[in-house]
């Protein structure tokens, strides 16, 4: 009931979305004098920024097009490398970058939101390295032939995409997917890969939640797992190529993430408000281009949903080391030769402070000249991976250790 409420509520909304946007662009025909007087611009701009909120949204393109490096700019290759029924490997290259230029794996978030949340992620570090990203699916299109996928598949993913990039590649984890990387490189480190990853790089994760928990820490620990399993996940409805799988819906996520900061993005929608009053439609643009790809959202499998609120955020196996791949134990003390670097954003109100960190001290069979890390000052959460404090002062960080430990060569162990 709850999925088949929300569609018929957004049909409504799609509806109403559409007469805004007609009605909009009505007073803003200079044909007709309207928009030029009295209550005109302020009743055009009303509906524009109403008909943007209310529209329907699908999955965004990356529209990485070209990238510019030392002043010269390149054309980018992206392709679709590797297909999987719940997400694709994607790779982006351009004709700029040297043979021997680093190849890095962004694993990111199966949170809600599609991988083009990292687009900026990748057009940066696209400009020193050959990057691959994976490209989650929305789970209400996965029919449900494809079966189930937990946590388990999703460490079995990423270890299946490092070895299809091949040995010597380096993966970074944007929040969420720090947990399954850093239990890949795990196992990976134990079974002697050759394809293990040179640098881990965990960008604001939920390694330990029990360091500075935040308000998202509190929802999970406040409530038993069987109370998401009964309230928050729903079925797909038959309309969609997924009907029937159970998941947890992207629409519940956007609506958490909005509650947070309400008072945020009911300012952001009033500014925009007022700029589009004033003609200032670049303004507009900016904050309309961010809520554009931050109102797409996706939905999870529910087998990989609940895992992750009951291991990450109320049972905390793995910095407890009782975290498990299937009957296997995740030995975090396996991890003798990928360099990590642990990045946290001082202002981050979803991971905080000391919950990335924790990955350092619990890796004990790693030296400590293969451990690092950053705490980025006035940075919250998105700004770790966007913006520009990654660009000029998150992303060097990442790629000197990337070239610092560009091989194993000064190790005993090798591959």
């Amino acid at each position: 009931m709850l999925y088949n409420a929300y569609e018929l509520n957004r049909a409504w909304m799609t509806g109403a979305s559409a007469i805004a946007s007609i009605g909009a662009e009505m007073l803003n025909n200079p044909a007709l004098p309207l928009g030029y007087f009295g209550m005109g611009p302020v009743l055009a701009s009303a509906l524009d920024v109403f008909a943007h909120a209310s529209a329907p949204r699908g999955k965004p393109a990356f529209e990485i097009e070209k990238v510019t490096v030392d002043g010269a700019t390149y054309p980018v290759t992206e392709a679709i490398v590797l297909h999987r029924p719940f997400g694709n490997l994607l790779r982006f290259t351009h004709t700029g970058l040297p043979e021997n230029a680093p190849k890095l794996l962004i694993v990111a978030p199966m949170s809600g939101h599609f991988a083009t949340l990292l687009r900026g992620t990748v057009a940066r570090m696209l400009e020193r390295a050959e990057v691959f990203i994976t490209d989650w699916a929305d789970a209400k299109m996965v029919p449900l032939e494809a079966g189930a996928f937990s946590l388990d598949d999703y460490i079995n993913e990423l270890i299946g995409f490092l070895e299809h990039i091949g040995p010597g590649a380096h993966m970074m984890a944007v929040c969420q997917p720090s947990v399954p990387a850093l239990a890949a490189t795990a196992l990976m480190a134990e079974d002697k890969n050759p394809c293990r990853p040179l640098t881990l790089t965990m960008m604001g994760g939920p390694i330990d939640t029990r360091e500075a928990p935040t308000s998202v820490n509190d929802v999970a620990m406040q409530r038993p797992l069987a109370w998401f399993q009964n309230t928050v996940i729903a079925t797909v409805p038959a309309m969609y190529p997924g009907g029937g799988r159970k998941v947890y819906p992207g629409f519940l996520q956007l609506a958490g993430f909005m509650a947070m900061n309400m008072g945020s993005h009911m300012m952001s929608h009033y500014h925009m408000f007022k700029h589009l009053v004033a003609g200032d439609g670049e303004s507009a643009d900016s904050t309309k281009a961010f809520y554009e790809e931050y109102r797409s959202v996706c939905d999870l499998p529910a087998e990989y949903y609940l895992q992750t609120i009951e291991h990450v955020f109320q049972k905390h196996s793995l910095p407890k080391g009782e975290f498990r791949h299937g009957k296997r134990l995740i030995k975090l003390d396996a991890i003798t030769d990928t360099a990590l670097l642990a990045i946290e954003g001082e202002n981050d109100d979803i991971s905080g402070i000391g919950q990335t960190r924790a990955a350092l001290k619990i890796a004990t069979g790693l030296a400590e000249s293969r451990k690092h890390y950053l705490l980025a000052e006035d940075v919250g959460h998105y700004g770790i991976f966007n913006g520009s404090k990654w660009r000029g002062r998150i992303a060097p960080v990442v790629e000197d250790w990337m070239a610092k430990h560009a091989t194993r060569r000064d190790l005993k162990v090798v591959a």
